[in-house]
């Protein structure tokens, strides 16, 4: 991985840590015992047990050492952060969107959560929103084609 910095909120991280403390705690010493279980069962080349515990293990091995990377480059985003006049990570933002307002939290893109309303600061939303301050009008390019939304607030 590169030196690049990963902006996480603190839930963000918090989540990131928590899914390496339950990888490295948990599922990994499970899959450790079924591999070892599976291995006593005899031929390992037609152990289809074994076959699927040694292949479990290397994707929690690649994504402990995905999930140590991203830790180490992780920059929370403070409160101080996003509460000024312009849009920024962390920043939640409300929009209208033709009649109805709808509330999008900008965050990194290991973050984003669509269903959430978290959008990537690297979606065109999210480039779009940041730097705008309350009462611009933003266009951008969405898949249903160009959409324009009036910002409302930033909290």
């Amino acid at each position: 991985m590169d030196a690049k910095k990963i902006y996480l909120t603190k839930k963000g991280f918090e989540d990131l840590q928590k899914e390496y403390d339950e990888m490295l705690k948990k599922r990994r010493p499970e899959v450790v015992e079924r591999l070892s279980l599976a291995r006593d069962m005899g031929d390992l080349s037609e152990n289809a047990e074994y076959i699927a515990a040694r292949e479990e293990l290397a994707f929690i091995d690649g994504r402990l050492e995905e999930l140590e990377g991203l830790l180490k480059q992780a920059e929370l985003i403070s409160d101080s952060n996003h509460k000024t006049r312009a849009v920024d990570l962390g920043s939640e933002v409300v929009v209208k969107i033709c009649y109805k307002n709808e509330t999008f939290t900008v965050v990194c893109e290991w973050e984003a959560d669509p269903m959430e309303k978290k959008i990537s600061h690297e979606s065109p939303l999210g480039k779009a929103l940041l730097g705008k301050a309350v009462g611009d009008e933003i266009e951008f390019e969405a898949p249903a084609g160009k959409m324009l939304y009036k910002i409302i607030s930033i909290g």
